[in-house]
């Protein structure tokens, strides 16, 4: 897998404009559950906006499970009744974008549980992809490069192999933000991107051998820095290392 896409930056503001214009336009038209909305092409021309951007509203709406896109015939406002349909929209207008502490406390979260499950469920192409990932990441890091894409590469690689999709779902949604504040505040050095080569190592046989207490653990011990960074207090880390 590739960062590019995940990693392309987005013009929230346009997207958000776009998304209230088709608010607008089911409370104007007074569309109901299941019906039709018009074509991408008269869409962008009614709202001025390039079908690229109005794709992306669209998809994101999607992703809300606000429309549903049918190959060939067009999109559609799903089964939803008004008065949570207009709730739901007015919460993704209001949705800010999450600060690094909730970034990396939600990832910790998600990894604690992923890589217990990656251990249990592990498949022989899992390992590989994994093993892949975990040459990239030491590679960059032995050459002196930024490994930052190369190190979620790993961590996502876990999150497929969990057999979750929805968590690996929200492990890519949360990814672009890690990496734009890992770059943005320098999160690791050169000493910590060395000892990241043994700490992968370490997980990665533990998921190996279908230890998923042993690769937790190994696990918390990786987010180490990340608690000490994103966390005033000892007893912060310890509560949240702990789930």
């Amino acid at each position: 897998m590739k960062l590019e896409n995940l990693t392309k930056p987005e013009n929230q503001d346009i997207q958000n404009d776009i998304i209230a214009k088709i608010k607008e336009l089911i409370s104007y038209k007074n569309l109901e559950p299941g019906d039709k909305l018009p074509s991408e092409r008269k869409l962008a021309e009614k709202f001025g906006v390039s079908r690229s951007n109005l794709r992306e509203a669209i998809q994101k709406l999607e992703f809300y499970g606000i429309l549903i896109s049918r190959p060939q015939s067009g999109t559609f406002i799903a089964n939803i009744g008004t008065v949570a349909m207009d709730g739901m929209l007015e919460d993704i207008l209001s949705l800010e974008d999450p600060d690094f502490k909730s970034l990396v406390e939600t990832r910790i979260l998600l990894e604690l549980k992923t890589v217990r499950l990656a251990a249990l469920r592990r498949t022989d192409e899992d390992l590989e992809q994994l093993k892949n990932a975990l040459e990239a990441y030491s590679k960059k890091v032995m050459n002196g490069e930024d490994a930052v894409e190369e190190d979620l590469l790993f961590h996502l690689a876990i999150a497929r192999a969990s057999g979750n999709s929805t968590l690996n779902t929200f492990m890519l949604i949360i990814t672009p933000g890690i990496i734009t504040n890992f770059e943005k505040y320098h999160v690791c050095d050169s000493n910590q991107s060395f000892l990241g080569i043994q700490e992968h190592k370490e997980i990665y046989e533990a998921i190996r051998d279908q230890n998923p207490q042993l690769a937790k653990e190994k696990m918390k011990v990786h987010f180490k820095i990340l608690y000490q960074y994103c966390y005033n207090t000892q007893d912060d880390s310890k509560n949240i290392a702990n789930t």
